[in-house]
């Protein structure tokens, strides 16, 4: 397998439940607009996130150790059906609210020693 390496599943998610997903997570998650260092100064990320997973979860968070929210029924029920896909068992989530045109994440990668030397990302 190349090291970066893309597989794309249309049609997972169809659409009246990918709805009903996206209008329980925007009303019912305890979302946090974060303050992260970037170029020697505190800047406020332009988006929500609230981060979910295992108690013993890889902590996405570098300003310091957090504790994830516990995992919903329907995050529950989307990890059911990435992981056999992706061939691994994932122990967190980040959830992203973009709320309008203005939101955004910077271009990156997510390379970090903890995550593995080619760690696998789902983005549903």
């Amino acid at each position: 397998m190349p090291v970066d390496y893309l597989e794309y599943f249309p049609s997972l998610i169809d659409t009246r439940t990918s709805d009903s997903l996206l209008e329980t997570f925007i009303q019912q998650t305890p979302w946090k607009q974060q303050v992260r260092m970037m170029y020697d100064k505190e800047v406020i990320t332009p988006r929500l996130t609230a981060w979910y997973g295992d108690p013993e979860a890889y902590d996405y968070n570098s300003l310091g150790k957090t504790t994830p929210n516990k995992w919903t029924e329907e995050l529950l029920m989307i990890k059911a059906l990435v992981e056999p896909l992706a061939g691994v068992r994932f122990n967190s989530v980040l959830l992203n609210y973009y709320r309008d045109g203005n939101d955004s994440v910077a271009w990156h990668s997510d390379k970090e020693e903890i995550l593995g030397k080619h760690p696998v990302i789902a983005s549903i």
